[in-house]
């Protein structure tokens, strides 16, 4: 069964990108060099309307890789999959190769 979630308002849905414990040569990373909390956007609601009722847009799209806060967010799975919803001016920025 695949669902697909539409994010509202100015929320993102975010899937947590888990970093490797260990380089392909096998050896093992310490835990603090794969602490960057970052994720991949997965799909962004149309935005929020500010008091004049003019439409503000996500700041982020589909694809992007963001850099996220330590805490917050809200968890949904889907199937077997685990992901986070936050809203756009909770994301801290967006990361670039």
């Amino acid at each position: 069964m695949a669902r697909r979630l539409i994010p509202t308002l100015n929320r993102v849905l975010i899937e947590k990108v888990i970093p490797p414990s260990k380089t392909t040569a096998g050896i093992l990373l310490p835990e603090s060099s794969t602490k960057l909390n970052s994720g991949k956007v997965v799909a962004v609601g149309p935005g929020a309307k500010d008091k004049a009722g003019n439409l503000i847009p996500v700041a982020v799209k589909e694809g992007d890789t963001v850099l996220l806060p330590e805490y917050g967010g809200t968890e949904v799975k889907l199937g077997d999959k685990e992901f986070h919803l936050y809203r756009d001016e909770d994301i801290l920025g967006t990361l670039h190769d």
